[in-house]
């Protein structure tokens, strides 16, 4: 059969997470409209019959700024070099440009068999996809580019089949019945996170951190205890997490309880406390205390 590891890749906000959970079937990532929304790398699995593929979801490339966006550019930097096959995730619907180029060249450089997914076909005009696959090849882009829509699943099959093509022969790498690396633990901090991303403007969902102090399921009943901290860098940023009355955040919470019972299968209890560290993601040791650039959180 065929079973191999692939290293997702593309720019801030290019479709990444999305398409990998299209393709994988299942939630294994957190989605939202914002930049930065992947903070780890991931692993999505796919069991099909004849193939194992695993796909290593990884931060979007983005101009490093503070200790949290380097670490995760470097996340992103080595989890292609040791893969089987790199998939690099184009914004169709932006175009391209000599940037984008430059930045699938360079990781063309690192001589692994690269595929690239031409995302959000399904919002630019079609007469465009053959003018930008030209451009690349003409570029020297020279690899697949497999226009695709993860939203509505167009081409998605295919691309599955040109991925699974290019991995080679093998073991699979994991039970079928597994479809991600992270933990039920993990999942719950970054449905929390998600939620964040999506009520909340400007920069105050990036500079939040969710921290799960207890992930416990009672004994005697189907339901789980979760208890977790939203770390934020300034104590006006925790004014508006809060909200008056504590609005926000509990409107905030009920959102994310909701998302953890569909995941989870069983009724939750969610409580929440934010603290302030400031600054935390221009400082290397908090940053590392919150458990980015490792392999679990």
């Amino acid at each position: 059969m065929k079973s191999g590891t692939v290293a997702v890749i593309g720019r801030a906000n290019a479709g990444k997470s999305t398409l990998v959970n299209v393709m994988v079937g299942e939630k294994v990532a957190i989605v939202s409209p914002k930049p930065q929304t992947t903070r780890d790398r991931i692993l999505g699995i796919l069991n099909e019959e004849g193939a194992q593929i695993v796909f290593a979801d990884t931060p979007g490339i983005y101009k490093a700024k503070n200790a949290l966006t380097d670490v995760m550019m470097r996340t992103a930097e080595t989890s292609a070099k040791d893969v089987d096959l790199i998939l690099f995730v184009h914004d169709g619907h932006k175009g391209v440009g000599e940037q984008d180029i430059s930045l699938m060249k360079h990781y063309l450089g690192f001589g692994v068999p690269m595929v690239i997914a031409y995302t959000k076909i399904d919002i630019m005009p079609e007469e465009r996809i053959p003018e930008d696959v030209k451009t690349l090849y003409e570029a020297g882009v020279s690899c697949d580019v497999v226009p695709v829509s993860a939203r509505k699943g167009k081409n998605v099959r295919r691309l599955k089949e040109v991925i699974a093509a290019a991995l080679p022969e093998g073991e699979p790498l994991f039970p079928d019945n597994v479809v991600s690396d992270k933990s039920a633990r993990f999942m719950a901090a970054e449905i929390v996170r998600e939620k964040i991303l999506l009520k909340y403007d400007k920069e105050i969902p990036h500079g939040v951190a969710v921290l799960v102090n207890t992930f416990a399921k009672r004994e005697d009943k189907d339901i789980y205890d979760i208890d977790v901290d939203i770390v934020c860098e300034k104590p006006n940023h925790k004014a508006i997490l809060i909200g008056k009355q504590g609005g926000a955040l509990k409107e905030t919470l009920a959102f994310a309880r909701k998302e953890l019972e569909n995941f989870l299968g069983s009724k939750v209890f969610l409580t929440a406390f934010v603290k302030v560290k400031d600054d935390w993601r221009d400082r290397a040791d908090l940053v590392r205390r919150f458990g980015y650039g490792e392999e679990e959180r």
